[in-house]
């Protein structure tokens, strides 16, 4: 892990007149950089060649003569062969020489690798770059690991598919799709059995991923991705926020429940099995009744962090969960960076961090908020990483 000192060290050289928010062009790169724009910051986002245009020409930022933003959001595009070259000493250092703070998300993880992240990137990250790795199921001390240090509640696991007895949950990587999902569910050991070798057969999962799933309960109910805050400078108010609720569009799984029970039941073999690929968000909200666990949740996990992943997280996390019939909450993911939701907010924010800030208030300008007040308050060194 690259100790904090030396990213400390790096700001030093840093002209803070200048900063700019990067990020990588992908995930919630969007809100990221609207949300900067927002709050008087230019942006910078990192692009894979092929893949730019929404960044380089569809959200290109322009300015009148006075530097506002009247058009787009983001001033400038590092255009590099693959996401990866970001860790590059070149690439690094020509972001340094830009001033650039570096927002991380779950593309800047799964493209450049956690163990670049964790021990190349000398960049300034806003965020906790120790508790990145906790995301990724299966490591020694994961999200699960960490759940269970707090006291928070997650599915039931299971540890053998012949102990599979009610609706189950199966959680792998999809065989082609790398950064995808090739989840699936059962209800039995035989149905464990019959739809892995589906599966398998489509090259959807593959059986050394299969091996190390992680099997759990599923629970019926709701999903909401709960998107807080936690600001190390905030002096007078609550330093979690609840800025906004979202829920996700999968595909196929949403294109299978759109179909009556009875069609369902004509799919042929490769139509049978749906796939849960994200591919957009909507917004929610929550009854009221339920904030107040939703609250200690967010404590609870702000408290374990600090305890474990010391100085703790910092800026937006994410807990996913699903709401059972006795409106009990199930900690199902846990995102210890910016939400891959929060561009449902952006530009509009949403109902709990508007209506906290008393004007549209997304993530991404939340996170913008914090560093524009560090900067102004000499407190930088308290949010990076």
């Amino acid at each position: 892990m690259i100790d904090r000192d030396a990213i400390f060290e790096l700001l030093d050289d840093y002209d803070l007149s200048d900063a700019k928010i990067g990020v990588i062009g992908s995930h919630s790169a969007l809100d990221t950089c609207d949300g900067a724009v927002e709050e008087g910051l230019r942006t910078l986002a990192v692009c894979q060649d092929g893949r730019d245009t929404p960044y380089s020409r569809y959200f290109k930022a322009f300015r009148d003569n006075d530097g506002r933003v009247y058009r787009g959001m983001v001033d400038e595009v590092m255009l590099l062969p693959k996401f990866r070259d970001v860790i590059k000493p070149e690439v690094m250092a020509d972001l340094r020489k830009r001033n650039v703070l570096f927002v991380p998300n779950r593309s800047f993880t799964s493209y450049c690798s956690i163990d670049s992240v964790e021990n190349e990137f000398m960049v300034p990250l806003v965020g906790s770059r120790n508790l990145l790795r906790s995301e990724d199921r299966g490591g020694p001390k994961d999200y699960y690991w960490l759940l269970d240090k707090a006291g928070m509640p997650y599915p039931r696991r299971i540890t053998d598919p012949k102990d599979i007895n009610s609706l189950t949950i199966v959680k792998l990587h999809h065989a082609k799709k790398k950064l995808e999902r090739g989840f699936f569910t059962c209800a039995s050991y035989r149905e464990y059995q019959e739809k892995s070798e589906q599966l398998i057969r489509q090259g959807v999962i593959d059986r050394e991923c299969l091996e190390g799933a992680r099997m759990e309960e599923y629970i019926i109910g709701p999903v909401f991705n709960l998107d807080f805050f936690y600001s190390p400078l905030e002096r007078q108010g609550e330093r979690v926020e609840l800025i906004g609720v979202d829920w996700r569009f999968e595909s196929s799984l949403d294109g299978h429940v759109r179909i009556p029970a009875a069609q369902q039941l004509t799919l042929n073999e490769d139509q049978k099995v749906p796939e849960y690929t994200v591919c957009g968000h909507n917004s929610a909200t929550l009854r009221e009744s339920l904030l107040e666990n939703a609250f200690k949740l967010a404590e609870q996990y702000v408290e374990a962090a600090r305890e474990h992943f010391a100085p703790g997280i910092i800026g937006p996390f994410c807990l996913q969960t699903c709401v059972d019939k006795d409106l009990k909450f199930y900690i199902y993911d846990v995102a210890p960076r910016i939400g891959g939701g929060t561009n449902v907010h952006m530009s509009v924010g949403h109902a709990y961090g508007n209506s906290l800030w008393r004007k549209n208030m997304s993530t991404g300008r939340r996170l913008a908020m914090e560093v524009r007040r560090a900067l102004e308050e000499d407190r930088l060194k308290e949010i990076v990483t």
